[in-house]
């Protein structure tokens, strides 16, 4: 089992920058990739970028450029970050973090964060 928390959700200026943290722990060595998705309001999930365990780094086209994705390791703990800039208002959504991860030899699942809310303003 992998359990994954989010942060650094927030109230931004449309133009502002923000930076959205996740962790995840428990099973971290059965973690395949961490990727980042967001819900808009009245809209489905949206893919946003993933990086895999190997670094291989995967994004949708529409928020290449002003999205990155970044990553980091703890001897327990395995960090995704999601750098957002130029943030417009409709950027704003319920962003949550999701750990693909093996649950036996050939089979992996997602787990998922709460999410953290991030509304931008104009």
């Amino acid at each position: 089992q992998v359990q994954v928390v989010e942060s650094g959700g927030g109230l931004v200026q449309a133009g502002g920058s923000l930076r959205l943290s996740c962790a995840a722990s428990g099973n971290i060595f059965s973690i395949n990739a961490m990727g980042w998705y967001r819900r808009a309001p009245g809209k489905e999930r949206e893919f946003i970028a993933e990086i895999t365990s190997g670094g291989v780094t995967k994004y949708t086209d529409s928020l290449k450029g002003r999205f990155t994705i970044s990553r980091d390791n703890a001897k327990n703990t395995k960090y995704l970050y999601l750098h957002m800039n130029s943030l417009k208002p409709e950027d704003t959504a319920v962003y949550y973090c999701a750990a693909e991860a093996y649950v036996d030899s050939y089979n992996t699942e997602h787990f998922w964060g709460q999410g953290t809310p991030v509304t931008v303003s104009s």
